[in-house]
């Protein structure tokens, strides 16, 4: 009996496959909505992937439970404004300063590391080649935050950075291009009027992320890496230049007024000794509480100046990414639609086929052909046109998935997930849209099918 109705089923598909390549162009423009509609869903769900992913290498970047402190820069006409306030007294901050760390790490408990920052962006020589860097003065602590890994080599050691010793950490893009043919370690590269010894070498970072810097992203490739002393000592000191300027400006207070060509001035001057602070606390529930002791402490450091800025990078990705989350829900919900309006599309065509095919409905129940033969047939029509686009759509999803990734240079990640989703969906449309109309032709009487003109 089993193989009878699967013999009986089986001639009703075989029907439903016959009309379908009877009408190969009718149904191609059936499945189209379908097609497009799973290429849209697996499309969509790609660069949300890709972008979850994104953020997860970003959030490792920028370390776990980190915390930093920038300056505020203003122009000196901001900086003179705010000098000679009514109702303020004169003020000066000393800037951001290596004993501001120094104090960070003495005081805040919940404090684990801290690296100041100083950045110069230049070019070094070697060997008469001579290509563009940033020069970064840092801590000892500023590799184990960041957990950057080595290819060779070592970074700093606590007498090297103490006594500000002439050594630099290199990244990969800097030793491709200078010591191509060479070990880097060992040899000497000119940064300025000085000579840095390469010690290490950082192993390559394929994120391409250099816009997200500005929140801590650290993108290493293109850096050189030297102890902050060094920067300070033998190359660049700004709160030296801090401290000439104050002076200067406390003997134009006394004297009842400034110049007229200096309160003109709107070029911004950056007197602050260190361009960042880098603090990480011991575990995540401490960042909240830190960054209030920390703009409590800096406040009294600065002379209740607020000229520096506290930000918390993690948080800020993560915040991004609950936005980057919510916007590829509504691009996935915009897609879904897609699919239901394929799934309407077939609904419409199955009515029209079953319009036209009134006879052929009448002829099959007046030779003995039950209700459920005409359901299977017309089903079968429906699910066989879904499937087929759903197949097609995936194919079109993620290739359409590569092409984002390959031209927009948008990170997309197509999982096995998103695939058995969208082509399930297609099949569901099928069943779904396809019902009505075969229902709707099982319940036709022959008599009269057989009478229509």
């Amino acid at each position: 009996m089993i193989d009878g109705l699967i013999k009986r089923y089986l001639h009703d598909f075989q029907i439903a496959f016959e009309s379908i390549l009877s009408n190969k162009f009718r149904s191609f423009l059936t499945a189209l909505g379908i097609i497009f509609g799973v290429a849209a869903v697996i499309s969509m769900l790609a660069i949300g992937n890709g972008a979850k992913q994104e953020i997860l290498e970003q959030i490792k970047m920028v370390g776990v439970n980190n915390i930093v402190i920038t300056p505020i820069i203003e122009t000196q006409e901001e900086q003179e404004a705010n000098s000679s306030g009514q109702n303020e007294k004169n003020k000066y901050s000393p800037g951001l300063t290596l004993a501001d760390a120094e104090a960070i790490k003495a005081v805040v408990p919940s404090v684990k590391v801290i690296s100041p920052e100083i950045v110069e962006n230049t070019f070094v020589i070697h060997a008469g080649m001579r290509v563009n860097a940033k020069i970064i003065g840092v801590g000892t602590d500023y590799f184990s935050i960041y957990n950057l890994p080595f290819e060779t080599g070592h970074y700093f050691t606590d007498y090297q950075s103490n006594h500000g010793l002439p050594v630099c950490v290199i990244g990969s893009n800097v030793a491709s291009k200078l010591f191509s043919t060479v070990d880097p370690i060992g040899k000497w590269l000119k940064f300025g009027n000085v000579w840095l010894k390469v010690i290490g070498v950082l192993k390559k970072n394929q994120v391409s992320i250099t816009a997200f810097e500005n929140v801590g992203v650290n993108v290493y490739n293109d850096n050189i890496f030297i102890p902050v002393k060094t920067m300070l000592n033998r190359y660049k000191n700004r709160a030296l230049v801090n401290m000439k300027t104050q002076s200067r400006m406390m003997v134009m207070f006394s004297g009842g007024g400034m110049s007229s060509s200096s309160s003109k001035s709107t070029t911004a001057k950056n007197y602050n000794q260190l361009d960042k602070l880098v603090v990480q606390v011991t575990t995540t529930e401490d960042l909240s509480s830190t960054v209030e002791v920390l703009s409590r402490l800096m406040l009294r450091r600065h002379q209740g100046v607020k000229d520096f800025e506290i930000t918390i990078p993690e948080m800020l990705l993560k915040q991004q990414q609950r936005t980057k989350d919510i916007f590829n829900i509504v691009l996935g919900a915009i897609a879904s639609i897609s699919l239901v309006v394929g799934g309407i599309g077939i609904m419409n065509i199955m009515f029209a086929s079953v319009m036209e095919r009134i006879k052929e409905i009448g002829t099959r129940l007046a030779i003995g052909a039950k209700k459920m033969d005409i359901v299977v047939q017309f089903l079968s029509e429906a699910v066989l046109i879904s499937v087929t686009g759903g197949f097609i759509g995936v194919i079109l999803g993620v290739v359409i998935s590569v092409l984002i990734s390959h031209f927009a240079g948008i990170k997309t990640e197509v999982s096995g997930v998103s695939i058995v989703v969208a082509f399930g969906v297609s099949v569901a449309v099928g069943i779904i849209f396809g019902y009505s109309p075969a229902k709707r032709a099982a319940e036709r009487d022959p008599i009269e099918s057989l009478r229509y003109e």
